[in-house]
């Protein structure tokens, strides 16, 4: 499995990167959200997902972890292919995809081309539960695990009270960087302070 692609960015459109590395060019199929962070840039580093079908490979290059990560929670849902997911993430941002799951909005994901109301309600059923554990984004506390139980705990209270993870993660930032060694309690109180 390739876990990344480091290299120069020879082509860019909404569609697809070609990056070369090693003497390489990889055609890369990326979402207009990683299209927008390319933008201007000469160098490229992108988070791959390898797709193998009986007669095509194709790889699906990401400007980050959590975007990819929330790509396959997408495909992993029955009626929802690679093209699909692409095109969620070409609509919607990672964040507002989360959100939207999580706040059963069936007809914000259904406006995205090509979803309809039975896969944006099928989306909602099979993900929130997978979302508020956490899954299909990283943890982005910077200077902390991501095996830290504490924060962990802490950032699901407050997903499942409707909070935003990125707005969460700031938040808990802050406060671990005053106090290293605050309970789960504390970081929750400290968070529905600030959020």
């Amino acid at each position: 499995m390739f876990e990344y692609i480091k290299g120069s960015l020879i082509e860019l459109n909404p569609a697809e990167a070609i990056i070369e590395a090693g003497g390489l060019g990889y055609n890369i199929l990326i979402s207009l959200q990683t299209y927008d962070a390319l933008q201007g840039k000469n160098d490229a580093l992108l988070y791959l997902y390898h797709y193998i079908r009986e007669d095509d490979e194709q790889l699906y290059g990401f400007a980050t972890k959590n975007e990819r990560e929330l790509f396959k929670l997408l495909i992993s849902v029955s009626g929802v292919g690679v093209g699909s997911a692409r095109m969620m993430l070409s609509s919607l941002t990672d964040e507002e995809i989360r959100n939207a799951i999580l706040s059963e909005d069936a007809v914000r994901i259904k406006s995205v081309k090509g979803i309809g109301l039975k896969t944006a309600q099928r989306l909602i059923i099979e993900l929130k539960d997978k979302i508020v554990k956490g899954e299909g984004a990283v943890n982005t506390i910077p200077g902390m695990a991501t095996d830290n139980s504490v924060i962990e705990e802490a950032t699901i209270a407050l997903v499942t009270l409707g909070f935003a993870k990125a707005n969460i993660n700031k938040v808990l930032a802050d406060l671990i960087k005053k106090k290293p060694q605050s309970t789960v309690e504390e970081l929750i109180k400290y968070a529905l302070q600030k959020l």
